[in-house]
């Protein structure tokens, strides 16, 4: 039997994760910004800038290359960045998305918590 622990470890592995303080650049760089908090999380904390929303419940429906329900058109090296709250949820969201062919998938340290607390940092 495998614990969260061992596999948030292994899908995270997988992983090549993006700072918060990174996070501006990746996207000016054309990475494509996914949000998948729930819709009470971004009415309490706040909606992410230039994010597309899609709940965590249907993310891989909404951009597997092999999904007939994809909304996104996104190519496999595409750089894609997975957005929860405190990044736990984005990892393995991001892992299934490489399993998926998505091979540029990952998500963002310390989800949108660390983010905040960037902007609070940065003044």
């Amino acid at each position: 039997m495998t614990t969260i622990d061992e596999l948030l470890a292994e899908a995270r592995a997988k992983l090549d994760r993006v700072r918060a303080e990174d996070l501006s650049d990746e996207v000016a760089k054309g990475a494509i910004l996914i949000d998948a908090r729930p819709i009470e999380e971004r009415r309490r904390d706040g909606e992410l800038e230039r994010a597309i929303v899609i709940d965590r419940n249907v993310l891989e429906w909404r951009l597997a290359p092999s999904s007939e329900h994809r909304i996104v058109d996104v190519g496999p090296e595409q750089r894609v960045i997975v957005v929860c709250t405190d990044g736990y949820q984005s990892s393995l969201a991001a892992a299934n998305l490489q399993r998926l062919g998505l091979l540029g998938a990952t998500d963002l340290i310390g989800g949108y918590q660390a983010l905040i607390g960037e902007e609070v940092k940065g003044g």
